[in-house]
């Protein structure tokens, strides 16, 4: 078969759209093509593909010409999440693996040069989708509890190249990741209690946390602004697994760690000589979007 198509996701902020990586083999000048709107360390993934699919046994079609489009075209592709799936796509193609091994399943992870696969960011919002979607998900054991996280979904951890292709020749199997929900963190150690006086401030706190409603802090520096803000995560309810997670995938597309503060109200101090620009970020949408990940 000269033609694979492996499903994978790119990152866009919290959002996971998904990725077609075609992968055609064809008589003519031998080399590796690589299209799609991919930015430099996508198109650096040529050569890490190579080497690992040669350090971990297989064959490189080094005599055809190797053409890689990354579908739909107009999407931005950044990172190394894209090796994998280009790796699948060429055994596919050169059918060293046979296609109907990868149905029902998306694929992400950077590759090493000796086949191992590394960790990428952004595994939660890409386990979120593949969830809606209806499909397994292979990608780095390094990124598996996170993975696990979405709950109702296949996760296969893989820590090498050859393991994988093992697991989809039916010869090893890789036993799905499965991982029980995290206790929720005891409450806050910055609590309301340590507030000596500013009694309508504690008043205003308060009704915000019983109605919901949010909170405008003005004063000159040094009258606890920050100090009455940092408690106010200590009088609120804990997180809802809705929540939870959402405040997990902003975590994991930062490369921040999950588990330790799972379920935990996040409280950010911008300082404050912090511009509009620098808070919530600037240029068109479709560049501001793109940049989340950074």
């Amino acid at each position: 078969m000269a033609l694979a198509i492996v499903t994978t996701r790119a990152g866009l902020g919290l959002e996971a759209p998904e990725v077609l990586v075609e992968v055609h083999l064809s008589n003519g000048l031998p080399g590796l093509t690589l299209v799609g709107l991919p930015e430099t360390a996508v198109r650096e993934s040529r050569e890490r593909v190579r080497s690992a699919l040669l350090n971990a046994g297989f064959d490189f079609p080094t005599t055809r010409r190797i053409t890689v489009n990354l579908a739909p075209a107009d999407l931005p592709k950044e990172g190394g999440r894209f090796d994998l799936p280009i790796a699948l796509g060429i055994l596919v193609a050169s059918e060293q693996i046979p296609l109907s091994a990868l149905e029902g399943i998306e694929c992400l992870g950077e590759l090493a040069l000796d086949g191992r696969l590394r960790p990428i960011n952004g595994a939660l919002p890409v386990a979120l989708a593949a969830q809606k979607a209806g499909r397994g998900l292979l990608l780095p054991a390094s990124n598996a509890n996170e993975a696990a996280l979405a709950g109702d979904l296949t996760v296969l951890p893989v820590e090498h190249l050859s393991q994988l292709v093992a697991h989809l020749l039916g010869h090893a199997v890789i036993t799905p990741h499965r991982l029980s929900m995290p206790a929720l963190p005891e409450r806050s150690s910055e609590d309301l209690a340590d507030v000596r006086g500013q009694h309508q401030a504690r008043r205003a706190l308060e009704v915000a946390a019983a109605g919901g409603h949010n909170l405008l802090f003005a004063g000159p520096p040094g009258t606890g602004k920050t100090m009455l803000a940092s408690r106010l995560p200590g009088i609120l309810p804990p997180l809802s697994h809705p929540e939870a997670l959402e405040v997990a995938a902003i975590r994991s597309v930062c490369g921040l760690g999950l588990l330790e503060r799972w379920g935990e109200r996040p409280f950010r101090s911008p300082h404050h000589t912090a511009s509009g620009v620098a808070l919530v970020g600037g240029g068109c949408e479709l560049h501001a979007k793109a940049r989340l990940n950074n």
